[in-house]
This record gives C-alpha cells, sequence and structure tokens, in this order.
C-alpha cells in the first residue's frame, strides 16, 4: 500500500510538473487576449452622416464595446454556449464529465465541453484542432484568464472576434451585414440566428441555408425559454419569426474614387487606416455626389449619341476635313470627370473621376492634367481689369502674324484664329469674353504684357506655364481639382479656397482630429465681381448658353483647346462651384463639334438642375458689392470700378490691316 501511495504521489508529482513546464511555455501567449487589439474596419460617411463605405485589410469588422450589446445577446449567447458562463472559473468540470461519457458512448469525438473563455482562447491563441494537448493548453490559459480579465471583458472579446460567416468578424458586423440593423435593433429571433453562427457558419449562413439558421436558432430560442429567460408570448413570437436576411456586399462602396483619394490622403499619416477602427467623416453629400455621377453619364451619352448619328450619316457634318470623320471615330477612350465644391469653405461636396469606375479607377479629377483651353481666359481678363481696363473696355479683335523660333531654332510662324475663322475688328472687353474671342485675348494679352499676365496667373495658383503668348489659349496643363481652386476666386469674391475632402477622422479611443479650410486673399469682392457679371452673360448668351438652369443665376466659362482634345465647363452658382472636364484619356481629338460649350455644359447644366431638386433652399442670386458701379455707355448699362473706370470715349476709330494685308477701317 505504501509502494502504491508513493507511486500515484509521484505520478501526481510528474503530472503537475509537465503542467507546471507546460503551462510556462505559453503563459505569454496569453497576451494577445489580454491586449486585444484585433483589425478593425475603418468606414467613411458623408457631411450627413450617411455610410459611403467600409475600409477593411482580410477581416470585416465593425467594434462593439461591452456597454455597447444589448442584454439579450449576451442571454442567449450564454444560453446555447455556456450556460454556466458566470459562475465557472474558465473551465467548466460538469461539462467536461457529460462530454466525456458521451464521447465514450460514440466511440469518438462526440460533443465538446469548451466554455466561452475556452472558445476566446481557442480563437485567438491556439489551433482549432481537437488534440487532447491542445484542449489542455487551453483550459489553462483559461484558467489563467479569469483571474486577468471580468467576464464582462471576456465577453466583449469573444463578440468581436468570433467570424459569423459571410467574412463578417464580430456580431457588429454580422448585425449590420445580414439585418442592416444595429444591435440595439435586432429582435430575439435575429440575435438567435446570429449567436447560432459560430458553431458552423458556413452551414448556417442565412443568405444560403436560411432553413438551417432558422433551425439553429429556434435551438436558441427554446434553450432561453427552458431557462425562463423569455416568457411564453416571446417564444411563441420568436420561433414563427422569419425576419429579412440581406447579402450585402462588404464594402457599400458608394463612391469609388471618392474613397480612393479619401485614403490617398490618409495613408502616409494613418498608415493603419485600414485596421484601425476610424470613422473618417467626408465633406461630401452623397446625394450630390450621386447627382454628379449621373451629369457625368449625361454627357457621356450625349457624345455617343452625337456619334452614333455621324456614323449613321456622315454627310450630315458640317466639317468635311475632320479627321474623326474620315478615319471612324471611336470613343473607347473617352471618358470625363466632375468635382463640385462650397464657394465659401472649398469643401468637395462630389468627386467623379470617370464614367466608369470598373472599366477604369484612374481618377481624373485628381491625377489627370489636361490643357483648359479657353477655360484660362478670365483669369486673363480679370488681371487685364486690375491694371485698369474695364467690362467695356474696347479690344482689336483682328488677326495677325507671330514669327518664333521651335526648338531646334528653326524660324516658324504662328496666325492664331477665332472659331469659326471670323473677326469682328473693335469689340468690348465683355462680349470677348462671353463670346471666347481668341485674337482679341490674344491682342489684350500683348497690350498687357506677358509678364504682367504671367504674375496674374501666379496669383490665380496656376503655375508650370510656358512665358509665351501660347498662354492665351491654355497652353499648360491642370488637373480639374488644381482648376476649382483657381476658378474659387470668381466663387467666393476674390478669396481663393483650397478643395479639400476630409472634415474630421474620429479613432478608436475617440479622439478627433477636425480639419479646417484654408483661403488665401486673392482679389477684392468688387474687382471679382466685374468678372463675375461677364461670366453670367457667357451663361445667359454666350458659349456657355447651354450650361444655363432656370430659376437660378449661373456663371461660367467654356474651355476648349486645339484640336477638340479638351472640353471644360467651369461654373458656379452663388453658393456652388462645379468643373467639368471631358476627352480622350489618349489625348487623340473628338470630333469638331465637341467643344466645352456642347460637350460639357450641359453636363453642369443637369447637375445643378437636380441639384435644386435635393436642395432648392440654396442661394440663387448673385450679390453686387457696395464699391460696385453702374452707368450707360454707348447705350448699355456697363458696371465699373474705381480700380476699373469706364472709358472716356464711347467709339474710337481705329485702322488696322488684316493678316491679308487688307486695310480695316472702324
Amino acid at each position: 500500500m505504501k509502494y502504491i501511495f508513493t507511486f500515484l504521489l509521484l505520478i501526481t508529482i510528474g503530472v503537475a510538473a509537465w503542467l507546471l513546464n507546460l503551462y510556462n511555455e505559453i503563459r505569454f501567449d496569453i497576451n494577445q487576449v489580454v491586449n486585444y487589439n484585433p483589425k478593425k474596419t475603418t468606414q467613411i460617411f458623408d457631411n450627413k452622416g450617411k455610410l459611403i463605405a467600409n475600409i477593411f485589410d482580410k477581416e470585416h469588422r465593425l467594434y462593439v464595446k461591452y456597454e455597447d450589446i444589448p442584454a439579450r445577446v449576451i442571454e442567449a449567447l450564454v444560453a446555447i454556449e455556456d450556460t454556466q458562463f458566470f459562475e465557472h472559473a474558465g473551465v467548466n468540470p460538469d461539462a467536461i464529465s457529460r462530454a466525456m461519457i458521451k464521447n465514450i458512448k460514440a466511440g469518438g469525438y462526440a460533443e465538446g465541453a469548451s466554455t466561452l473563455t475556452q472558445q476566446l482562447i481557442k480563437q485567438v491563441v491556439l489551433s482549432r484542432e481537437k488534440k487532447l494537448i491542445r484542449k489542455i493548453k487551453e483550459a489553462l490559459l483559461a484558467i489563467r484568464l479569469e483571474t486577468i480579465l471580468t467576464k464582462e471583458e471576456i465577453l466583449e472579446r469573444y463578440l468581436n472576434q468570433v467570424y459569423f460567416g459571410h467574412s463578417y468578424y464580430g456580431i457588429k458586423t454580422a448585425s449590420q451585414g445580414y439585418f442592416r440593423k444595429n444591435l440595439y435593433e435586432l429582435n430575439i429571433k435575429e440575435i438567435a440566428i446570429l449567436v447560432g453562427l459560430p458553431k458552423a457558419p458556413s452551414f448556417y449562413d442565412p443568405t444560403r441555408n436560411l432553413k438551417f439558421a432558422l433551425t439553429r436558432a429556434n435551438q436558441v430560442v427554446k434553450r432561453m425559454h427552458t431557462l425562463g429567460w423569455i416568457n411564453k408570448s416571446e417564444y411563441e413570437y420568436a420561433i414563427n419569426y422569419v425576419p429579412e436576411v440581406f447579402d450585402d456586399t462588404l464594402t457599400k462602396n458608394k463612391a469609388p474614387y471618392v474613397v480612393d483619394y479619401a485614403l490617398k490622403l490618409l495613408k502616409d499619416d494613418i498608415p493603419d487606416i485600414k485596421t484601425g477602427g476610424y470613422k473618417v467623416n467626408l465633406t461630401i453629400d452623397l446625394d450630390a455626389q450621386e447627382i454628379a455621377r449621373e451629369a457625368l453619364t449625361h454627357g457621356y451619352n450625349g457624345i455617343l449619341e452625337r456619334d452614333q448619328k455621324l456614323q449613321k450619316n456622315p454627310r450630315n457634318n458640317v466639317d468635311k476635313n475632320d479627321q474623326a470623320v474620315e478615319e471612324g471615330y471611336f470613343v473607347n477612350s473617352l471618358n470625363g470627370a466632375i468635382i463640385s465644391i462650397e464657394n465659401d469653405t472649398g469643401k468637395i461636396l462630389a468627386l467623379v473621376g470617370g464614367v466608369d469606375y470598373q472599366e477604369s479607377s484612374f481618377n481624373r479629377v485628381i491625377q489627370s492634367k489636361r490643357q483648359p483651353g479657353s477655360a484660362v481666359k478670365p483669369f486673363l481678363y480679370q488681371t487685364a481689369l486690375d491694371v485698369g481696363y474695364s467690362p467695356a473696355s474696347q479690344l482689336v479683335d483682328i488677326g495677325r502674324t507671330y514669327d518664333y523660333k521651335d526648338n531646334e531654332g528653326n524660324e516658324k510662324k504662328w496666325q492664331p484664329k477665332n472659331y469659326g475663322g471670323k473677326f469682328k475688328g473693335l469689340i468690348t472687353l465683355r462680349e470677348s469674353l462671353v463670346k471666347s474671342r481668341n485674337l482679341a485675348t490674344i491682342n489684350l494679352v500683348t497690350d498687357v504684357g506677358i509678364n504682367e499676365m504671367y504674375k496674374g496667373l501666379e496669383s490665380f495658383g496656376i503655375t508650370d506655364m510656358p512665358r509665351d503668348l501660347s498662354i492665351t489659349l491654355g497652353s499648360f496643363s491642370i488637373s480639374p481639382l488644381y482648376l476649382s481652386m483657381a476658378y474659387s476666386v470668381f466663387s467666393n469674391d476674390g478669396v481663393q479656397v483650397t478643395p479639400y475632402m476630409i472634415n474630421s477622422i474620429v479613432d478608436f479611443k475617440d479622439n478627433i482630429i477636425n480639419f479646417e479650410p484654408q483661403t488665401k486673399f486673392v482679389k477684392s469682392p468688387e474687382q471679382i465681381f466685374l468678372m463675375k457679371s461677364i461670366l453670367q452673360d457667357v451663361v445667359k448668351r454666350g458659349t456657355g448658353r447651354r450650361a444655363g438652369v432656370e430659376g437660378i443665376e449661373l456663371a461660367g466659362k467654356t474651355g476648349t483647346t486645339n484640336d477638340n482634345i479638351d472640353a471644360w465647363f467651369c461654373g458656379f452658382s452663388p453658393s456652388i462651384q462645379t468643373i467639368v472636364w471631358y476627352g480622350n484619356d489618349d489625348n487623340t481629338p473628338m470630333r469638331k463639334s465637341e467643344g466645352g460649350g456642347t460637350t460639357a455644359a450641359p453636363a453642369f447644366s443637369y447637375f445643378y438642375n437636380k441639384y435644386l431638386e435635393v436642395h432648392p433652399e440654396i442661394k440663387r442670386e448673385f450679390s453686387k458689392p457696395e464699391g460696385v458701379k453702374t452707368s450707360i455707355i454707348n447705350g448699355k448699362e456697363e458696371y465699373y470700378t474705381k480700380q476699373s473706370p469706364l472709358p472716356e470715349i464711347e467709339t474710337p476709330q481705329v485702322i488696322e490691316k488684316n493678316i491679308q494685308g487688307e486695310v480695316i477701317e472702324f
């Protein structure tokens, strides 16, 4: 007997030593649970709190804190998975005994006895293999974990870690994914479906196997009723209830160009932007975003329709030398872009970088640099106004021949023309811009001086330009984003705003970073109003007539580059500015009839028509600063300021020769 006792004692000591050694090997593994920091989904919202997209890396997890988990969820989980969870110390001896008996009778593994604490250990630290050594490790760590964390902390970790199928990690994710509800909105049956999923997520996935999911959920409901945790009426309702289940995409990305740009802005400063569980609040208005997308598509379809008509009957085209007609016009690389901002803040309300994100994720608002063409003219004319010209000043609209040398030193001649090849002789500054007269603009730039004009353009933030007369035709490259910033001087009464899209960022600990508008004074409101009044005429009766919308004052400028490679409309209402661009990605010409007024202006008009339906409260009329005066000149009312006085003589006589050497008298 003595030897037996000694033998048993040695075995006990040996087992204890083995367990102690085993525990020492794995005890630091528990830190992964104690210092739990899983990958968490970042959510991006619009300016009204509407979800734009979920952003995550591999695991889509919307983290929920214990205090935000409804009691019914805890009851349902504990009822089906671990009824004695709040009584045991990490392992449940009674459950282990029952499982052992059932497994012996079955002659193999038939039932487990893992507590929720053990399941959490298995999820975070250990493998899922049904091996004895793993179960022992699991038990040792579970017992230890219960001495470090509270029951509530264990449940919080469990409900955020566990996989609920359909690529949903955590119960909050599953709730919003399967039912489009927050946890507190769930009924008993919906809760039962969720807590029943971890046993076999794929098998019980309600989007694929609703019948099996309901059967499993009813087991949960019956268990809750048996325990007395729900009454008879709650039980009967839950048993018979069949919820609506949704099969949503994980990202729910409603504005992919916007989301890509937001991530580009944030990734350098916030490396864990996809896994840190941030809430990113944007300036984007999802209603405006959808309208902008529709507007861009509207303009794009207009180009296609005109092309189809041309292909059916090429003789309808008035320009027989149109290369696009001769070679056959294809729109495989045709695309567009649109950006809308608040005039006074620069907040980006809508940003669409292409007509179809699935075909091309290249963001033409941000990444594409195109020539602005005549859309640059307002900056040139504003510079002229600021050095003493007025809207009534007379400009010479005739052709000239310019001699220059190319990069190889060869003598060249440049003979710019107006659209249509005609010229007016004399024309007011206002009319020249309203009708977008190239020759009058070139002569104006020549008279004011290239250096003065260059400085003027730089004051608007336009850089990297050639120092020659080609700037009058917009022969430099700029993105729609930067052109939007430049145009904000006109839409915001002389104060330039930098377009921005991030309103605020909230981290996982509820720390908030807010972003504010960036502004720069450039011109006086009085001087800008002179230009604004001209740009209104562009829309009312000039090249931008197709941009007009009944019931609201709009101002803007068309832009068309050489060979119709780029087509723009850059304009604004009293509160919102919008830039529209169309062109071929490969920089090949569009048809000659595709210009800013034909191609881009209709999309601009579409946007404001629809926007007014959603936001009828926006400001409809422009305001005139007190420093702007009016007078009658040549029988017409005209604006002027102290800096831009009206000319003293009405109609000077000018004798000039045209480019053919013929004398023209005015």
